[in-house]
């Protein structure tokens, strides 16, 4: 079977009750048939549910259907997606270490790596998300231990080339960790160019109907029994429910994000053909500096579009408020179109000269391009933008 067919039959075992749908299981613990039994569990010489803090069958279910979607090995959920960001560094790096990011990144991920890490003893150096394999080979250090990065990257759609960093990682024995939210694993498995973590925000596109949160790493057995170490400790652990409702939504990610996919597209090309939008990006664009890298790993581009307005946040909040279908949120991933301005929202908190670095002006507009028919977002999207030129004008 496909993996796509196998997601799609994953289920916990049936019980007596012959159910079709997988049952939900939400209880906080798990009994023992006998002393001997829980004895064994905890000594980890018999597997099975104790507690669902370290695992529940409807959490397992949606990380054994992620691993298939991601060819990967095993795999831990977590209650966010920044939870699985923070494990994903947090249970691996030490006093000492040293971790090279791509610059561009999401603002909370970046807080983590200077702000959090960085209390603990652990160094970083960025690189641009164009930086050559000789930049990376360059900036690799005797302590270095993990090369982290999103491709495409929040908000700046900017790609980094897996196969290159996969290479560098092989070489120097680093930790390859990669952030595949806004591809989901429906477009792009960054384990097939040798990365040994995949972080998803679950949040978004597995989710995509903007219900609950939640987050997963998934990866080489080696790397996620550390992972598991670290979670059961510390508590980061997902809900049972948010979990079912997860698993179930994997069973439609594919086709949600070929019509994304589509839809994005679509909208892009109409936007950038528009006299009064001063710059449109978009990875299937071939206007997109890395348009060729892009067609190389991913099979589509994705649901998000940024664009760039002339006229700062005057023309951002005019434009936001001509948008009649559109909503107005700092999420993204869900089945309903949503805009937001980076630079006073999701990375609010960067200093100025940070925002600047990432491409991330006042008049950046980030659009999670939803499933509604298309002709209906294109008119949307052109009359805002036709409303904010004219509102610059009365001014």
């Amino acid at each position: 079977m496909k993996k796509q067919t196998k997601a799609i039959r994953t289920q916990t075992g049936k019980t007596k009750y012959r159910e079709h749908s997988t049952p939900l299981f939400l209880t906080s613990s798990f009994t023992f048939e006998s002393a001997e039994q829980g004895k064994a569990l905890f000594e980890e010489t018999e597997e099975g549910n104790i507690y669902s803090r370290f695992s529940n069958p409807s959490v397992q279910e949606f990380v054994d259907k992620v691993c298939l979607l991601e060819d990967c090995e095993d795999g831990v959920a977590t209650a966010t997606g920044m939870a699985a960001v923070f494990a994903s560094m947090a249970a691996l790096l030490k006093n000492g270490d040293h971790i090279l990011a791509s610059r561009a990144l999401f603002g909370s991920a970046h807080q983590i790596i200077t702000q959090i890490l960085s209390k603990w003893g652990i160094t970083y150096t960025y690189l641009d998300s164009d930086a050559s394999e000789a930049d990376w080979e360059a900036a690799v250090q005797p302590n270095s231990k993990m090369i982290y990065l999103e491709t495409p990257s929040n908000p700046g759609l900017d790609l980094v080339d897996l196969a290159m960093i996969g290479r560098i990682c092989k070489k120097h024995n680093l930790i390859f960790n990669v952030d595949n939210c806004f591809a989901s694993p429906a477009l792009q498995n960054p384990a097939e160019f040798g990365a040994d973590l995949v972080v998803h925000s679950a949040t978004k596109f597995m989710d995509g109907q903007g219900r609950v949160l939640g987050g997963i790493v998934v990866g080489k057995k080696e790397y996620i029994k550390e992972l598991r170490f670290f979670c059961r400790q510390t508590g980061p652990s997902m809900s049972p429910f948010n979990a079912w409702v997860l698993s179930k939504s994997l069973e439609t990610l594919s086709l949600r994000m070929e019509k994304h996919s589509a839809n994005a597209l679509q909208l892009a090309k109409a936007l950038e053909s528009h006299a009064d939008v001063k710059n449109v990006k978009y990875p299937f664009l071939e206007s997109h500096p890395q348009f060729q890298l892009a067609k190389q790993q991913m099979s589509g581009g994705g649901a998000v579009v940024t664009i760039e307005l002339e006229g700062g946040f005057e023309r951002v909040a005019a434009f936001m408020d001509a948008l009649e279908i559109a909503s107005l949120s700092s999420n993204l991933g869900d089945t309903r179109t949503i805009v937001t301005n980076p630079y006073t929202t999701t990375h609010a908190k960067l200093k100025p000269d940070e925002k600047l670095a990432l491409g991330i002006t006042e008049g950046l507009i980030r659009i999670s391009v939803g499933l509604e028919d298309i002709e209906d977002l294109i008119e949307d999207f052109t009359n805002a933008v036709e409303v904010s030129v004219k509102s610059d004008i009365l001014e």
